[in-house]
């Protein structure tokens, strides 16, 4: 059995994700096979912890954009983020995987609220722990509570689990000329505005030396291959790490 490299790690899945080949919500396809993926993970003895967007059920920026207010629109968002986290933390308990989910905003009928001493109880009990609500506070996103999240239990990898292979110079799907980048600096993301993840986001994981890894999580096995070192995707890291 391949060791992992990575013994603590935080996956950031998109809400889309979780549509499938619908238009919008859940897929319970898709829910089977991320927790098919996390449970290879998971007998590797791995810590593992997800945050998950809602873009398969509301995103704020859309409803600010249509004229709602931002604050609004972004509690609404992070509400969404924790149905997703919800159904995650069904399939996985249904494949025999335990798991938490951790609310920012608290729903003590419905999960944990959020605490970095109890994220941090589970991963070592050998849960997995989703964090929901994104950080509890409009005008951030998930991508910025995904890296927050990491930081605070101490991930040794960030992965951004997407629907493509890595970080391009331009949408892959839309330009077929698009060039992959293997690896990657904070500052060049900034310099170039690649569309990874918000600038808060990077500057965040770049302000305190986390790196990220940008992988497909739709090619089975990638999680394993991403936590276990194999070079795939685009690793994102500072300087003085490459």
């Amino acid at each position: 059995m391949t060791a992992p490299k990575y013994p603590r790690v935080l996956v950031k899945l998109s809400g889309e994700a979780l549509m499938g080949d619908a238009a919008f919500g859940i897929s319970t396809k898709v829910l089977d096979y991320l927790a098919a993926e996390i449970q290879t993970l998971v007998d590797l003895k791995v810590e593992i912890s997800l945050v998950i967007g809602a873009g398969n059920i509301f995103r704020g920026v859309s409803g600010a954009s249509s004229g709602m207010d931002r604050a609004a629109a972004d509690n609404m968002g992070m509400l969404a983020t924790v149905i997703n986290a919800l159904a995650l933390h069904d399939a996985l308990e249904r494949k025999g995987i335990p798991a938490r989910v951790l609310s920012a905003i608290p729903m003590l009928t419905v999960c944990e609220p959020y605490s970095r001493q109890k994220a941090v109880h589970h991963l070592r009990k050998g849960r997995v722990v989703i964090f929901g609500a994104g950080t509890a506070n409009p005008y951030f996103t998930t991508d910025t509570a995904a890296v927050l999240r990491g930081l605070e239990i101490n991930a040794d990898l960030i992965c951004k689990a997407t629907r493509v292979d890595g970080v391009y110079d331009k949408d892959p799907l839309k330009h077929t000329d698009a060039v992959k980048f293997p690896h990657l600096s904070f500052s060049e993301v900034l310099q170039r505005r690649l569309k990874v993840m918000d600038a808060a986001a990077i500057s965040l994981a770049m302000d305190n030396n986390t790196s990220i890894m940008v992988f497909d999580m739709n090619i089975p096995g990638n999680m394993k291959k991403a936590i276990c070192g194999e070079q795939i995707g685009t690793l994102i890291q500072g300087e003085d790490n490459e």
